[in-house]
Order: C-alpha cells, then sequence, then structure tokens
C-alpha cells in the first residue's frame, strides 16, 4: 500500500471511528463568507484528490464563465484542516483550496494568501498571527435587531460579569467545540458594547490562523441559531456604540528566531503596513459599514477604539499599529474581514517595507483620540480612507497590493466593491428624508 493511501485510509479510520459519516467541504468566496456542500465520508479520497465540484460563476467574486472547461470550481480538501464538529455530532470540516481547470485558481482567497506564503517561505520565514474575533450576539425585533440580552445596558458594559454569565451556556458550547478542533481558547470577555463579546484563540501559522477564523464563525453562527439569536461580525452594528474590531497579532520567525527582535526589520515591515494603509483598508475594513467604526468619535462608552489615523506607538490603542515587544497589534482590521485576503496584503506590505526599508515615521506616545487634526497633520500623520470608496480607489492604485490579490481576483473585488459603494451611496435612507422632504 502507497504511503498515500495508507494516509487516506487512516484519515478516513480516524474520522469514522468518531462517528463521521459526512464531511463539509468549505471554500471561503471573495466576502470572507463560508461556502460548500456535504460530501459523504467514502468520498474523502476524491474530495482530497480532485475536489467536490461547483458552479464557478454561481460563486461571488470568481468572474468564471458559464460554460467551457473554466465554468467548474473545484475545492480541494487539504487533509491537514480535517476535523470532526463537536456541535454538528456526523460531520467533519475541511478546508479546501480553488482549482480551475486543474490548476490552482488565483482567484481563490486561501490560494492568494498561499502565495504570499510561498513568497515568504522563500526566504526561509513564516508568519504567525493571532487573530481577535469581537462579535455582537442579537435577536431580531419589529424594528430591526437589538441585543439579545435585553439586560446589557450599562454605560460601560467592557468586562460585565453580571451579563457575561447570561450567554455562558452559548460561550461555553463554543469553546469547548473550537477547542475539540484543536484551536487553543484562552479567553473570552463582554466587550465594550451592548451584546458584543471576544473569544481569542492562541496564534498560529498565518494559513491556520485564517482557517481556524472560518471555523470559529461556523461554530458561531449554528450554536448562536440554536440558542434563538443571531450571531453577527457586522462592523458596526449601533451607531452610539464601539464596533467590531478583528485585530491581528503579528510576528515574523526565521525557523526559531523572531525576525522582529530586530528592530529594524520589524520598522520596516511596520513601514510598509502604513504606507499601503489606505489600499489595506479596502480588504481590512471592506464593508460601507465598515467606514462607521473607523471614525474617532465619542460612542456611549466613552470611546469607539477604532485606529482612523496612520500611526504606530508603544502599547498605543489609539494607533493603527500598537508595538508590542517582538511583535505589533494591526488594529485595523474589522470583525468582517476576509482573513485570507487581509493577511495575504498584510504580508505583501510588510514585505515592500522590508525591500524597500520603508521608515514608519516616529512612534507616537501620546492618545491621537484627544488630538485635534489639524495638529495631526502637521505632525506627518495620516488618516485612513473615511469611506469604502475611498478605500477601493487606494487599493486600484497600488499595484503592490494588487498583484498580491492576483490578475482574477484582483478586478473583481474592485468591481464588487465599487458596486457596494455606489448602490449605498444612490440608497435614500431614512434619516434623509425625515431631514428633507419637506425642508425646502
Amino acid at each position: 500500500m502507497s504511503g498515500h493511501h495508507h494516509h487516506l485510509d487512516t484519515l478516513r479510520e480516524s474520522l469514522a471511528a468518531q462517528g463521521v459519516h459526512t464531511l463539509i467541504a468549505q471554500f471561503t468566496d471573495l466576502h470572507g463568507v463560508a461556502k460548500g456542500k456535504y460530501v459523504p465520508l467514502d468520498q474523502l479520497g476524491i474530495l482530497l484528490a480532485t475536489g467536490a465540484g461547483f458552479s464557478g460563476p454561481s460563486i461571488a467574486g470568481t468572474g468564471l464563465p458559464r460554460m467551457g472547461p473554466r465554468s467548474e470550481y473545484y475545492g480541494r480538501g487539504d487533509a491537514s484542516t480535517a476535523r470532526a464538529l463537536p456541535w454538528m455530532p456526523g460531520y467533519a470540516r475541511l478546508a479546501c483550496d480553488g482549482f480551475v481547470a486543474g490548476a490552482p485558481f488565483d482567484g481563490c482567497p486561501r490560494q492568494v494568501l498561499r502565495r504570499q506564503i510561498t513568497r515568504l517561505a522563500e526566504r526561509g520565514w513564516t508568519l504567525q498571527t493571532g487573530i481577535e474575533p469581537e462579535f455582537f450576539l442579537l435577536q431580531r425585533t419589529a424594528s430591526g435587531f437589538a441585543p439579545a440580552d435585553a439586560n446589557d445596558h450599562l454605560d460601560k458594559p467592557s468586562y460585565d460579569l453580571k451579563s457575561l454569565p447570561r450567554q455562558r451556556e452559548f460561550l461555553h458550547e463554543l469553546a469547548i467545540g473550537l477547542q475539540a478542533c484543536g484551536l487553543h481558547v484562552f479567553q473570552i470577555d463582554h466587550e465594550d458594547a451592548h451584546g458584543q463579546y471576544e473569544l481569542n484563540f492562541l496564534h498560529a501559522d498565518a494559513l491556520t490562523s485564517a482557517d481556524h477564523l472560518m471555523l470559529f464563525k461556523l461554530a458561531a453562527h449554528t450554536l448562536a441559531e440554536r440558542h434563538g439569536m443571531v450571531f453577527s461580525m457586522m462592523p458596526k452594528p449601533f451607531a452610539n456604540q464601539p464596533g467590531s474590531g478583528m485585530h491581528f497579532h503579528v510576528s515574523l520567525w526565521d525557523g526559531e528566531r523572531c525576525l522582529f527582535d530586530d528592530e529594524a526589520t520589524k520598522r520596516h515591515f511596520i513601514g510598509g503596513v502604513l504606507a499601503h494603509s489606505a489600499g489595506l483598508a479596502a480588504l481590512a475594513a471592506p464593508t460601507v459599514n465598515s467606514y462607521k467604526r473607523l471614525v474617532v468619535g465619542e460612542s456611549l462608552s466613552g470611546t469607539s477604539w477604532a485606529p482612523a489615523y496612520v500611526a504606530h506607538g508603544p502599547n498605543n490603542r489609539t494607533a493603527l499599529v500598537r508595538t508590542l515587544d517582538g511583535r505589533f497589534e494591526w488594529r485595523l482590521p474589522d470583525a468582517a474581514a476576509n482573513p485570507y485576503l487581509a493577511t495575504a496584503g498584510l504580508i505583501a506590505a510588510g514585505l515592500d517595507g522590508i525591500a524597500k526599508r520603508t521608515e514608519p515615521g516616529p512612534a507616537c506616545t501620546d492618545d491621537l483620540f484627544e488630538q485635534p487634526l489639524a495638529a495631526l497633520r502637521e505632525r506627518g500623520i495620516g488618516v485612513l480612507p473615511q469611506s469604502l470608496g475611498e478605500a477601493v480607489d487606494a487599493l486600484e492604485r497600488d499595484a503592490v497590493l494588487c498583484e498580491a490579490l492576483g490578475p482574477s481576483l484582483a478586478p473583481e473585488f474592485i468591481a464588487a466593491k465599487r458596486g457596494e459603494w455606489i448602490a449605498y451611496a444612490r440608497h435614500v435612507s431614512d434619516w434623509e428624508m425625515q431631514r428633507y422632504a419637506d425642508l425646502f
């Protein structure tokens, strides 16, 4: 028996021993949404070798034709990601890479990230990321959505140990389910808005972290629905409260050595991230709603916690990049970001900074939220795009990021997000009707 068949049989037997009868062949579309289909366990070999077939043009952002050999999209399972799902007994998730006409599809977000990881590997480097998802638990009401916990109404709800226990069953089921899948959950808290929570799991290599984030979302959606709630990663559901970020803790490694222990390498990587921050905003804050989070101003709890200023500083949460020993926290991404595309853009920007020895400017040690905009401009501190339209324009102008996204995905992403912005700009809201309908 060949090694390949032995490994295949071992994996199949292991999954069967855990009660698995069905595989979830899961891929991630342009928008960071999990897609896929169910595949019987006895088809594991085909899923790993050829992949599950999908109609290419039915998947958002592929740009694939409706006919011919390139109309078929195959999600080829990554055996290393196979995990039985405790919240769905009998089912196991495999993260899939996109293939078209037998070759890796450059419009697949997971393949986009793989290409950037390959660039690192050519230097003997790996990127470690720790992704921190914030989210809301909501309920549907006659007027829209509200926090699922009607008694969650403190002015400063962060770390509230009165409301947190009311969601303990959901949060516990989520944590133990993820831990059974190999994620190391180390803390859960109530965040700074009503109905908002954060669950943290340990860092891993960049691809594994993105896969973990998608698995987290699958688990949270299923369990929240089971508890009669809506799990939401909308960046800013309530105008007067903080939004949900998805901060990345980032470190660069050469085997066992952290390259960010060298201050020059760390500084130039950060310099690249800041230099490309406008275009990165389209990837890390990819919705119209994202830019209602990325503003500086007061919220119900006293601050927004969202970085609007392109700056870095030691343990400074008011800057875009918060520097720490041997790593930095990238605070731009919000909860709607596609983790594969955001990470790919981050790597491309950082490598560009290292190649060009880009300086990030002086470290900021003051509270940037308290500074007048004119004073920040005098210091050379820029502001992030203030709308999705501005961010998409910046991405289109950024040759480094567009090259990283690739010739298939870059134009599809830009077209989709520009269309989203235009549709929003043309929408007539209730606010406009109430303000203008009988004013003139």
